[in-house]
C-alpha cells in the first residue's frame, strides 16, 4: 500500500504532537505544584544572634544568609557545591550552605565570615590572609577563610584526611594536610601557595 504526501504529513503531524504532549502535561502540573508553596518556621543562631525565619522549605541556607539576613559575606559561586565559595560553619564543621537546606538546620549555631571577626576585631585567619596576600579577586576569601579555619580544627580532633600517613595518631599541622582538606575550595586566581602561609601561620599559633 503506497502512503501518499499528504497521508504522510498527516501522520507526521499527528505523532509529533503525540510525542511533544507529556512536556506540556509536565509543564502543567508543574506549574500547578509550584503554587502549592510550603513554608516552615526555621530558628538558627547566627553569629551569636537569634533569628526566627519563616521560608520556603526548598529554601537552601545559602539563600537563607543572604536574602533573608543579608549577611552577603558568603559568596554564591557554582551553586552545585563545588567551588566552596558558600562555605559556612554550621556547629563548628564547614559546610557548602548551597547544598543544604536551611530546615535542616533547626536550632544549629551557624557562623559566616561576618561572625568570625570585624574590621576592628580580626579573627587571626583572617589577618594571616590580609599578611600573605591569601586572596586576589577576594570573591572566593569568605569560604576559604571559613573552610581554614575549620581545617585546623579537625586536624586539631585528630580527623583524618585522605593523606594522613597514620590513622593511629593525630594528623599534622602541615602544608600537605592543609592542602589536601582544602581541595574543595576553588581559587580562580590561584593564590593557593599564600593560603597555605596564612593557616601555617595560624597554626603555629597557641591553641
Amino acid at each position: 500500500m503506497s502512503i501518499t504526501r499528504r497521508k504522510f504529513l498527516i501522520i507526521g503531524s499527528v505523532t509529533a504532537a503525540a510525542i511533544a504532549l507529556p512536556p506540556f502535561i509536565s509543564l502543567k502540573a508543574f506549574a500547578a505544584n509550584n503554587n502549592r508553596t510550603v513554608t516552615a518556621d526555621v530558628s538558627l543562631l547566627v553569629n551569636g544572634t537569634q533569628h526566627q525565619l519563616n521560608m520556603d522549605t526548598r529554601t537552601s541556607l545559602l539563600d537563607a544568609l543572604r536574602e533573608h539576613l543579608m549577611l552577603t559575606g558568603t559568596k554564591k559561586g557554582c551553586d552545585h557545591g563545588q567551588c566552596g565559595a558558600c562555605t559556612v560553619l554550621v556547629d563548628g564543621r564547614r559546610v557548602n550552605s548551597c547544598l543544604s537546606l536551611a530546615v535542616m538546620h533547626e536550632g544549629s549555631k551557624v557562623t559566616t565570615v561576618e561572625g568570625l571577626g570585624s574590621p576592628e576585631s580580626l579573627h587571626p585567619m583572617q589577618a594571616a590572609f590580609i599578611k600573605h596576600d591569601g586572596y586576589q579577586c577576594g570573591y572566593c576569601t569568605p569560604g576559604q577563610i571559613c573552610s581554614a579555619v575549620a581545617v585546623l580544627d579537625e586536624i586539631r580532633s585528630g580527623v583524618p584526611s585522605h593523606v594522613t600517613a597514620n590513622l593511629m595518631e593525630t594528623p599534622q599541622l602541615i602544608a600537605r594536610e592543609f592542602q589536601e582538606r582544602m581541595s574543595g575550595n576553588i581559587c580562580r586566581c590561584g593564590a593557593y601557595s599564600n593560603i597555605i602561609e596564612a593557616m601555617t601561620e595560624v597554626a603555629e599559633m597557641p591553641a
